[in-house]
C-alpha cells in the first residue's frame, strides 16, 4: 500500500511538472505570436518544449503566420502596383485629354479647312490611343475576373502562329521589321483554351512591336516550344524581370500601352499550365512558351 502511494505521489508530481511545462511553453508561444502577428518579421515561433503536441501546435502556428505573410506581401505589392497603376494611367490618359482640349480651341480659332483637318487627325491619333488604353484594362479586367468560359479543344498552333503574323504584318512592315520566321512543317497541335492561344501569341507579337530595335525572329519546333526574340537597347535585366508584373511598363514604351499585355500572357499560360520563361541575352529579349 505505501509502494503504490508513493508510485501515485510520484506520477502526480510528473504531471503536475508536465502541466507547468506545457503552460510555461504556451505563455511562450504566445509571447512570441504577438511579436510575429504584425506580419513584418520574417521570423517564427520557437518553442523550447520536447513535447510532441506542443511542437505540432507551434509548427501548425508557423504555418498559418507563412501563408498570412505571404497574403500581407501580395496585398501590399498589389496595393504599391494599384497605386503606380492609377498615376500611369491617369498620366496617359491626362495627356491625350489635354492635348484634343487644346486642339478643339485651335479648331474653334482657325478659319483654315487644311489647318482644320491636321487638327482634326491629330485628333483621332489621340482618341486611338484612349481607346487602346481603356480597351486594355477591360480585357485584363475581365480575364483575371473569372475562370474560363469556353472548353479546351485541339488547336493547331502552327496554324494560330500564322493568321497571327498575317495579322500584325502590316504593322511589322509600317515599322520597317521583316521577321525572321521559322515553324517546323511537323503540325503541333494541342488541348488548349483556342482563344487563349490567340490572345498569347498576339500579345508576344504585340510587345515585340514595342521593344524591337527593328528585328523579330520567331520560331516554334516540333516539340512545341515557341520563342519570340528581338534586339532591345531599351531594356535590362531588371526590366525583363518585372515585364510580366501588372502595369509595369518600360519608360520608352510607355506611350503604346498600360503595362497589361504581358501579365495577360502570364496568367491565361498558367491557366493552361504552359511553362513561359523570358531572358535577355546580348541586348535581346527573348521570350518562350512551351506548348
Amino acid at each position: 500500500m505505501k509502494y503504490l502511494l508513493m508510485v501515485s505521489v510520484v506520477i502526480n508530481i510528473l504531471l503536475i511538472a508536465k502541466i507547468v511545462a506545457m503552460r510555461l511553453s504556451v505563455k511562450e508561444i504566445t509571447s512570441d505570436f504577438a511579436h510575429r502577428a504584425d506580419l513584418q518579421s520574417n521570423t517564427l515561433i520557437g518553442v523550447s518544449s520536447r513535447d510532441k503536441q506542443i511542437r505540432t501546435l507551434a509548427k501548425e502556428i508557423n504555418e498559418t503566420l507563412v501563408k498570412l505573410r505571404d497574403a500581407f506581401n501580395r496585398y501590399r505589392l498589389g496595393d504599391a502596383e494599384v497605386k503606380t497603376a492609377i498615376t500611369n494611367i491617369t498620366h496617359d490618359l491626362r495627356t491625350p485629354l489635354t492635348a484634343i482640349s487644346g486642339y478643339i480651341e485651335l479648331i474653334e480659332k482657325s478659319d483654315d479647312k487644311e489647318e482644320k483637318d491636321r487638327y482634326f487627325s491629330i485628333i483621332k491619333e489621340r482618341v486611338g490611343h484612349m481607346k487602346k488604353l481603356t480597351d486594355e484594362l477591360f480585357e485584363y479586367s475581365i480575364i483575371t475576373a473569372g475562370e474560363p468560359t469556353e472548353e479546351k479543344l485541339e488547336v493547331n498552333v502552327n496554324k494560330v502562329l500564322e493568321n497571327s503574323l498575317m495579322n500584325f504584318y502590316p504593322a511589322l512592315k509600317e515599322r520597317g521589321i521583316e521577321p525572321e520566321v521559322n515553324i517546323t512543317e511537323e503540325v503541333v497541335v494541342r488541348t488548349l483554351y483556342p482563344s487563349y492561344t490567340e490572345r498569347i501569341i498576339g500579345n508576344l507579337i504585340s510587345n515585340a512591336l514595342k521593344y524591337s530595335d527593328g528585328d523579330l525572329e520567331v520560331t516554334l519546333d516540333e516539340k512545341g516550344l515557341f520563342k519570340i526574340a528581338n534586339s532591345s537597347k531599351e531594356l535590362s535585366n531588371v526590366d525583363v524581370y518585372r515585364l510580366f508584373d501588372r502595369f509595369y511598363t518600360v519608360e520608352s514604351a510607355r506611350n503604346y500601352s498600360t503595362g497589361l499585355g504581358l501579365s495577360i500572357v502570364r496568367v491565361l499560360s498558367q491557366r493552361m499550365d504552359l511553362s513561359l520563361n523570358a531572358k535577355y541575352e546580348e541586348g535581346r529579349l527573348v521570350i518562350e512558351i512551351g506548348f
